[in-house]
């Protein structure tokens, strides 16, 4: 569908709550904003907001999801593939549904999200994926979520360079340790955060919309196939 003169659309996956739906809020001041969500159903959607169903480990989600932004907006600008799963993987056992899960959502979800959005996407269009410090520094115990997420950061370079001729930007951001009120870590969890962070202090979920916020803008139309990190220098 050729794009009109109307308000910008965004989609963002897994945003009913905490991240995603902070990004979403952040988006809603210049775009319609559809996003998806799967266990959680999202409170208080506010006018040019959609919410849709939808469980990413199903490939026959993907075109669903798309089919329905357009037939609501009629256009799709932005694509931010918030929605991860983080299952533990010690070394010492194998669940092979769980670690499946992880590469499913982590991964293949955003591009089978951008394959069945490619047609509607113009010139100027950007996908931003939410990746994690922990693709270049692996949690112990879970290194197949650092994985997943590794092979994030290589596919949005990648696709930075295939859809670079189309006029298509793609980034990521890159959270470390991020306060989420929905989900409190104990007091000894967060001090160990703490004290592994540079600015003494844990992110907020409005700080990782502002990165998006900002990927996303014309300020940064020179930027693509970069991962930006948002970690108040975790582990540096």
């Amino acid at each position: 569908m050729t794009q009109s003169a109307s308000r910008k659309v965004a989609l963002v996956t897994g945003a009913a709550r905490g991240i995603g739906r902070a990004i979403a809020a952040s988006l809603s001041a210049d775009y319609d904003v559809a996003i998806t969500h799967r266990t959680t159903t999202p409170e208080a959607l506010s006018d040019g907001m959609m919410a849709i169903e939808a469980d990413l480990r199903d490939p026959q989600s993907y075109e669903r999801i798309i089919n329905a932004v357009i037939a609501r907006y009629g256009r799709l600008d932005l694509i931010v593939n918030n929605a991860g799963i983080i299952a533990g993987s010690p070394v010492d056992s194998f669940d092979h549904d769980a670690l499946r899960a992880n590469f499913d959502v982590n991964v293949l979800a955003p591009h089978g999200v951008l394959a069945a959005a490619l047609p509607h996407l113009g010139r100027g269009a950007c996908v931003i994926g939410i990746s994690s410090v922990n693709a270049v520094l692996p949690p112990k115990g879970a290194a197949m979520y650092g994985a997943s997420k590794a092979a994030l950061d290589l596919w949005t370079r990648a696709m930075a360079k295939e859809l670079g001729p189309c006029g298509i930007r793609v980034n990521a951001v890159a959270p470390g340790a991020v306060n989420i009120p929905e989900a409190p870590r104990d007091a000894a969890l967060t001090q160990a955060f703490l004290d592994m962070t540079a600015l003494g202090q844990l992110a907020e979920p409005s700080d990782i919309a502002d990165a998006v916020s900002f990927l996303a803008s014309d300020k940064a139309r020179a930027i693509t196939g970069e991962v930006l990190t948002v970690s108040g220098g975790y582990r540096l």
